[in-house]
């Protein structure tokens, strides 16, 4: 998938100039969390797949109504923010709800499940969608679902979409369940848990550690370019998010490398020269705090998930997929 995606409310993604918790490992490899050591699945394949269908059951409510308290208690970090922000945004502007809205359907799902101790617990569901994307229909649409405690409902936290042939093979251990990699690996190209503070360090002063591509190297040139608008200033600011239900999750890949899905924070402030209109869209405006007649900062949240190869083989970590969403919008005067 070469094109970021702009997810408002996780409805029909649209291209434009560009799915999990913490990992619940700690640097011995496990977490105990009342008293649970041992390292079993973190679901049943029942299980999962009741998940999956809890989840659209609430997510195509919303869809329908455009109310964020539908799906909230199913959604959960990077993915609900981008949900419950696009769902109050369009409930501003479209009140009485969407009545003609199609079902979001998912089929021919794979459950990668990994093993681990102790709570949170997570897996990744691979599905297809009865929608097609920027023209294809052969995107794959790639979701991690955690559970912070055994009382606590399934909620899916990473979204991203994947060409069809992008897909890695994942490692599996000898009774077919998904391996997942620990926050700190050192046999990476990079550390999950460094990626997010990686990546907003490139797109800040670039660097070598990720491929290049409309993600990294475009995406930066793109926002270099904004910064030397005539009539708008434009500043960026950007931060890792590496803490509970944003934090990196992976899974082992067959080459002995890394999938690994993270989450970014992007603020982007705009300064209108005087008599200079800052344009603000629909979406923005629904959002806005405060008045913008000459500043405003949006605020966005973006879930990326990467191959993150084997330290070993000296190479770069490159994007599969990435999917932003506008989560506020403030006026500075």
């Amino acid at each position: 998938m070469s094109k970021v995606r702009r997810l408002r409310g996780v409805r029909r993604p649209v291209a434009a100039a560009a799915t999990v918790t913490a990992l619940s490992v700690t640097g011995t490899g496990c977490v105990t969390v009342h008293g649970e050591r041992e390292v079993v699945p973190t679901a049943t394949r029942a299980e999962a797949a009741g998940a999956l269908k809890d989840f659209l059951a609430a997510y195509n409510k919303a869809e329908k109504t455009y109310d964020p308290a539908a799906d909230a208690a199913r959604v959960t970090g990077p993915l609900g923010a981008i949900n419950q922000a696009g769902l109050r945004s369009r409930q501003i502007q479209h009140p009485n709800g969407n009545p003609g809205a199609t079902p979001l359907k998912l089929t021919d799902v794979t459950y990668s499940i990994p093993r681990k101790a102790g709570w949170p617990r997570w897996f990744v569901a691979d599905t297809k969608a009865n929608r097609t994307v920027g023209g294809r229909k052969d995107v794959r649409w790639l979701w991690v679902f955690t559970k912070g405690g055994k009382d606590q409902l399934w909620q899916a936290s990473y979204l991203n979409l994947v060409a069809a042939g992008k897909v890695p093979e994942l490692k599996k251990d000898k009774d077919g369940w998904a391996v997942p990699v620990e926050a700190g690996a050192a046999n990476l190209a990079v550390a999950p848990k460094d990626l997010g503070k990686t990546y907003t360090t490139f797109l800040k002063s670039g660097g070598d550690a990720f491929a290049p591509g409309d993600h990294t190297t475009k995406w930066k040139a793109i926002r270099d370019r904004n910064t030397k608008r005539l009539g708008v200033g434009v500043r960026y600011l950007d931060y890792p998010m590496h803490s509970g239900a944003f934090a990196p999750v992976g899974l082992r890949t067959q080459d002995g490398g890394a999938m690994v899905f993270f989450a970014t924070h992007h603020y982007e402030n705009q300064t209108a020269a005087k008599g200079v209109d800052l344009n603000l869209d629909a979406d923005v405006k629904a959002l806005l705090k405060g008045e913008a007649n000459q500043s405003v900062t949006l605020e966005r949240v973006s879930n990326q998930v990467v191959l993150d190869p084997a330290g070993s083989d000296g190479g770069k970590v490159a994007f599969l997929g990435r999917i932003q969403g506008l989560t506020g919008a403030k006026g500075e005067q």
